[in-house]
């Protein structure tokens, strides 16, 4: 299929979707994915949201927000799914993926992010949970629970939020307390022994005083992927064994306080901490066969893996934040500071296979196994806002932000690990990192005539960062391997503005029309785990993205339809991108540009009151502009082992033959042409006043390359999954009881790719149960 144009494979996978759209009035764009349980009303619920740091309707808000509820969440992750994995492809423009385990989910919004699986990368993508930063990648793994609302804000975001974003943010909003008794609570048990309890309780304390909320999230899986391999191991595997890895335990709770002593001054604190222990991701060797992208032979839950012991995760994670405001009348001041921190390890066998199995003359070949370990990781956010009062013509923000984060991170190679007389109690590296950054922004908004508003903010960022080489990869000896010419102590700084300005005309109560133009930029990144191979820290500057979009935004049918629509476009300048160097080690750098477009299309319908339909629609077409960048490929054993499409040009080196291939033209890793998102909802009333109900979902995602250049075996197209949820809601919503399947025909996707070794990471397994929730106050 051509990247630059939608193909009959494309349209067949829409096809459900554009009849859908196709049945209905044009319009708008950003709504909620369908509800997990039917409101009361007979027309579709107002959607509010904070895009903007203020509470506004959906409606009036000109830029592209995604909206989901956190009762359609909840519904997602019934079988145990990572909480933030479960969003893929359920906001249009979404995509999210791992490679590391649920440590480490990597972001898209529109095609852009970053694969990079370094402990210490740089994603264009923010997440941001009750207004506190989490910028490094295991923080950002923090699970969701008991939310309110999800938001995802497409596109830069440099004026209000957090640090400077090339790509949007996601934004979680949980349950806050309130002075009246509050509580829910949804638990499920199926398959594999999977578990999942997400609930809130809350009330006050003291009344019109103090509240308090706590949450918690419990999700536990056993061990249910067999390692069948018999031969020797080099460090000590346990082999084989019956349900060795695959499982998990993901215990977190949340205690959140509400000072309320007066009309103007309140004070909000929080703290949460998280206990996860389970397996980093697993890898499928050879699952791939030249030539082809098919992994229907592999068996997900058998792996053959001679070293790793059992690939094991484990991390303990700790915040807490502090939120205080005082309303001066023409003015509120807010002040939020907030403190993260981590420690954890995760290990895995990273050519995932057994060396025995694959022998080149006779000798055991391909071997791989690392760790990357977070020693002390504290991250300080200061933020402070001062914002006029909302209403009237003209309203306005300003504030300024400091964040500062830094860690020390281990890395470990195979031969640490050995107990056989190769063993090296040296290899490892030991780096520590910085990261501070200061910024002022501002914005303003001005209704320039009746149903027109203008809406312009800027905001100015000094983003400064420094690794330092503490510890080398040594000899046996305790002599260095690292060459003396090679940098030990980087510090790159950039300074740059981010503005963005729209348009919002308000034609009807029903319908809005929008236009944005936004320029952000990520500051410079460095990665330090090359010395873990004796390579030289690789840097990439700047890149900064200029970016478009326009909209329209309805809501019709006597409020019982909202279909919206948007088209944008992009260019990112010296985009900071991953692949490997001549001698194979994973490096950073900066390549000229890549552009893109594409739409967005989202509707929620409820044609009558006890059935409602979503549909999202996304589609996108990108590319990387540069004529001289080269890569390298899949090779193992001086022979390139898969099928690239573009010329290949071999250089000769110590290590054998290596083998390049230029990126020009190619599109972004990790950004599906289009994805189509379908869910249903019909709820038969009974004569008690409870309801039955049967809810499915489907997704479906088109053409995906998971590396920087286009091959046969390292693309997806058409990866599907579906979800279905049949019971019975009690009068008033009291409980609800059901039974559910998720990836309910079982697919095998791909969803990434080791490319020397030719190993496959394939979605979730199908989980089929039993769940129960409900509201209480």
């Amino acid at each position: 299929m051509t990247r630059t144009r939608l193909t009959t494979s494309l349209l067949r996978g829409i096809a459900p979707a554009t009849l859908l759209l196709a049945a209905l009035p044009a319009a708008a764009q950003d709504t909620t994915t369908a509800p997990a349980a039917a409101p009361a009303e007979d027309g579709l619920g107002e959607i509010v949201v904070t895009a903007e740091r203020r509470s506004e309707n959906l409606q009036r808000v000109p830029l592209s927000v995604g909206v989901a509820s956190g009762d359609a969440l909840r519904a997602f992750q019934a079988g145990g799914d990572d909480t933030l994995l479960s969003l893929s492809g359920r906001v249009p423009g979404l995509y999210v993926e791992t490679t590391t385990g649920r440590i480490f989910p990597r972001f898209y919004i529109r095609g852009l992010g970053n694969i990079d699986f370094y402990l210490g990368a740089s994603q264009p993508v923010t997440i941001i949970q009750d207004d506190v930063i989490l910028e490094h990648v295991v923080l950002k793994s923090n699970p969701v629970y008991d939310v309110r609302q999800v938001e995802v804000l497409r596109g830069p975001q440099g004026s209000l939020f957090g640090r400077n974003t090339t790509a949007g943010i996601i934004k979680f909003d949980t349950i806050k307390p309130t002075n009246d008794f509050d509580s829910r609570a949804s638990a499920s048990v199926g398959t594999y022994g999977s578990v999942s309890v997400d609930a809130g309780v809350g009330g006050p304390l003291i009344k019109d005083l103090l509240s308090i909320r706590v949450s918690t999230l419990l999700q536990h899986r056993e061990n249910y992927v067999d390692n069948v391999y018999a031969g020797v191991t080099q460090d000590s595997t346990a082999t084989p064994r019956k349900n060795a890895m695959g499982g998990f335990d993901d215990r977190n709770v949340r205690v959140q306080l509400a000072l309320t002593p007066g009309n103007a001054f309140s004070l909000d604190l929080s703290g949460h901490a998280r206990w996860y222990d389970g397996t980093s991701t697993l890898f499928h060797r050879a699952a791939l066969k030249k030539g082809s992208n098919d992994v229907q032979a592999e068996p997900r839950n058998i792996v053959a893996l001679d070293e790793g012991n059992d690939n094991p995760q484990s991390y303990t994670t700790y915040g807490g934040s502090v939120r205080a405001t005082y309303d001066f009348g023409p003015a509120a001041l807010t002040s939020i500071t907030a403190y993260e921190t981590t420690s954890g390890f995760s290990r895995g066998d990273t050519d995932g296979g057994a060396g025995a199995n694959f022998p080149v003359r006779g000798t055991a070949n391909g071997f791989g196994q690392s760790q990357g370990q977070i020693r002390d990781l504290d991250q300080w956010s200061q933020e402070l806002r001062l914002s006029g009062t909302q209403g009237g013509r003209f309203n306005w923000q300003v504030g300024g932000l400091y964040f500062d984060t830094r860690d020390i991170t281990d890395f470990y190679q195979r031969t640490f690990f050995l107990t056989t007389a190769q063993r090296n109690p040296n290899n490892w590296v030991r780096l520590h990192d910085v990261n501070t950054s200061w910024a002022g922004f501002g914005q303003v908004s001005y209704e320039l005539m009746d149903r027109l508003t203008l809406t312009a903010g800027g905001r100015i960022t000094e983003d400064k960062k420094r690794t330092q080489l503490l510890k080398p990869v040594q000899n046996v000896a305790g002599i260095s391997q690292y060459p003396a010419n090679f940098r030990t102590d980087v510090t790159l700084k950039a300074t740059k503005p981010s503005w963005d300005a729209s348009l919002l005309y308000q034609a009807s109560p029903d319908i809005s029309l929008y236009s944005r133009i936004a320029q952000g930029f990520r500051g410079p990144t460095i990665q330090g785990r090359s010395a873990v191979f004796n390579s030289d820290f690789s840097t990439a500057n700047s890149e900064t993205i200029l970016s478009w979009e326009t909209g329209i935004k309805t809501r019709l049918l006597d409020n019982t339809l909202s279909l919206n629509a948007t088209v944008f476009g992009y260019r990112v300048n010296d985009i900071q991108l991953n692949g490997n160097d001549l001698n194979g080690n994973g490096i950073l750098f900066n390549g000229n540009k890549a552009e893109a477009y594409g739409m967005e299309a989202e509707a929620n319908w409820k044609p009558v009151p006890n059935l409602t339909l979503g549909a999202g629609l996304s589609l996108l077409h990108s590319a990387i502009r540069d004529t001289t960048t080269e890569v390298q490929i899949c090779a193992l054993n001086n022979a390139v082992v898969c099928t690239p499409s573009a010329a290949v040009r071999p250089v000769p080196g110590a290590f054998g033959t290596t083998f390049l291939v230029k990126i020009d033209g190619e599109p972004l890793p990790n950004a599906p042409e289009y994805n189509v998102d379908l869910t249903a909802r019909y709820d038969q009333p009974l004569g008690n006043g409870g309801r039955a109900f049967i809810a499915g979902d489907f997704n479906i995602q088109g053409y995906t390359q998971f590396v920087l250049y286009k091959t046969k075996e390292f693309t997806a197209n058409g990866n599907f999954e579906g979800g279905l949820k049949i019971g019975y809601a009690a009068p008033d919503d009291a409980y609800e009881l059901a039974v559910f399947a998720r990836n309910i025909t079982g697919e095998k996707n791909l969803k990434g790719v080791i490319e020397n070794y030719m190993a496959a990471v394939f979605n979730e397994p199908r989980i089929i149960g039993v769940s129960l929730s409900g509201k209480f106050r």
